[in-house]
């Protein structure tokens, strides 16, 4: 009988351990790469059966202005003393301002998929945040299942449809869903592309004028919002005899900060305040260009951001922030406006999430949401005019892959998970707590947890929580 020494012991312990992380990595890489179900060919018999206007002098421009990991709490408008937001009030007087309205997803790619394509971006496989495509964490990302290497090719965005109907499109400044062809912009559906691929803390940041690469000074960056302003306002001259469809949307507040000279240490919020501030001007010089060029009464304006703010900027006092489930996570400022449609200096409090931008904005160009998938989102525009409440009694909350909490009308449900707010210390001692509950009319802090005063509203949630997850499991891409 072979002799046990200890140099044997150590020896089978390193083999063992390499064939359990060569058999883990065997298993995500099965994990990551199978069972996505595709079907490139939906996308096409969609986009084919789409008309285009016979009268699109009556089709109403649609723009989308969106920041970058902005709170709920950054606004004057919607509480803010140390960020003055005067053209962003002004634009809320005259139209409405909304105060349930949801991302889709706590960071950036998931939540601009699902503003995009209409639906929980679970279904398009968008869960966390686009790395560059052959780093070592993009690479991990997509080992772990978070996410493919850009917008599948078979979801449809709402600038497909709307170029097909006949609109001009263009997107100004960060895309973040996909960093090579057939991922890029002017691919899906932008006839006009000026901005970033991806989140702008990857070096060195790019600026790409549809396919054609520029790589400025890192000083160029404070000009950034300039740029983009001047790109959009000179997207909508030119554009002014057709309907346009305008993704404005902003590299800021997310990090790294730059603001232009004019406005860094100005604001009372430092230099995230600055570049907040600049965002504003940059909606005041949008709106004033559209009244220039007669097109205000013709033109629906929504803003809104991806996600709660990151490292700086403010919840606005609910609990929580970018990539956490807590409201401040996901619970964004949304303001539209649309003279002589929307009614002005109105709020709602009525509960919405960014995918219902898509189907209000298809509703708007006379076109059919997609019939051949789920669509999750719902037109709004009743509800912005004060028509209607909201189309969603209930709205499911997303972080990565998996499925955390449920809102059901006031009440919002979190299954037990990890609490990072309650915890100086790093994992692991950050404990596992909950499950929770939170009527969020009395307590929209969720301070208070409800789960032992009204047990059978937990049960309940808890079961649409496992229903709606069983459903989305066994058709991952929600195909009809």
């Amino acid at each position: 009988m072979k002799k046990i020494t200890r140099r044997g012991i150590v020896k089978a312990a390193l083999y063992g351990g390499a064939g359990l992380v060569v058999g883990g990595l065997g298993y995500h890489l099965i994990n990551a790469f199978t069972g996505k179900d595709y079907d490139h060919s939906r996308r096409e018999k969609v986009l084919e059966s789409i008309a285009e206007s016979d009268n699109p002098e009556e089709l109403p421009n649609i723009v989308i202005i969106l920041t970058d990991d902005l709170g709920y709490g950054d606004l004057s408008c919607y509480g803010s003393s140390a960020v003055s937001t005067p053209n962003l009030d002004k634009m809320a007087s005259s139209g409405v301002r909304m105060t349930s309205f949801y991302a889709s997803a706590p960071v950036c790619t998931p939540s601009r998929a699902g503003l995009l394509t209409g639906r929980y971006p679970i279904r398009s496989h968008m869960n966390d945040a686009l790395l560059t495509t052959w780093s070592l964490m993009g690479i991990g990302h997509r080992l772990l299942g978070y996410c493919d290497y850009g917008i599948p090719e078979d979801e449809i965005l709402l600038s497909e449809m709307l170029k097909r109907r006949g609109y001009k499109t263009a997107l100004i400044g960060k895309w973040h869903l996909g960093d090579y062809a057939p991922h890029l912009p002017n691919d899906r559906g932008f006839d006009f592309f000026y901005g970033a691929q991806r989140s702008n803390d990857i070096k060195p940041f790019a600026i790409y004028r549809n396919r054609e690469i520029e790589v400025p000074a890192p000083a160029d960056q404070e000009v950034l919002t300039t740029h983009y302003t001047k790109e959009a306002i000179d997207f909508i001259d030119q554009n002014r005899k057709n309907p346009f469809f305008l993704y404005f949307a902003h590299t800021f507040p997310h990090i790294p900060l730059h603001a232009s000279d004019r406005f860094r240490g100005k604001s009372k919020g430092g230099l995230y305040g600055d570049t907040v501030e600049e965002i504003d001007w940059s909606v005041g010089e949008l709106l004033k260009a559209l009244k220039r060029f007669g097109l205000d009464r013709k033109t629906v304006v929504f803003f809104t951001s991806d996600n709660g703010p990151w490292y700086q900027g403010s919840p606005g006092g609910i609990r929580g922030r970018k990539r956490f489930v807590f409201e401040g996570g996901f619970r964004v400022p949304m303001i539209a406006r649309w003279p002589g449609v929307i009614p002005g200096g109105t709020f709602s409090d009525e509960m919405s999430m960014n995918f219902d931008l898509f189907a209000t904005s298809l509703q708007l160009a006379g076109v059919e949401v997609p019939s051949d998938r789920i669509i999750d989102g719902r037109n709004i525009l009743p509800l912005l005019q004060g028509k209607a409440p909201s189309p969603h009694e209930t709205l499911y909350f997303y972080w990565r892959k998996k499925l955390w909490a449920v809102r059901h009308r006031n009440w919002k449900y979190h299954r037990r998970h990890e609490v990072g707010d309650i915890n100086p210390y790093p994992w692991p001692h950050n404990e596992r707590r909950g499950p929770y509950l939170f009527n969020l009319e009395t307590d929209p802090n969720e301070s208070y947890s409800m789960t032992d005063t009204y047990p059978e509203v937990a049960r309940q949630l808890a079961t649409m929580m496992d229903e709606w997850e069983s459903a989305v499991k066994r058709n991952i891409r929600g195909w009809e």
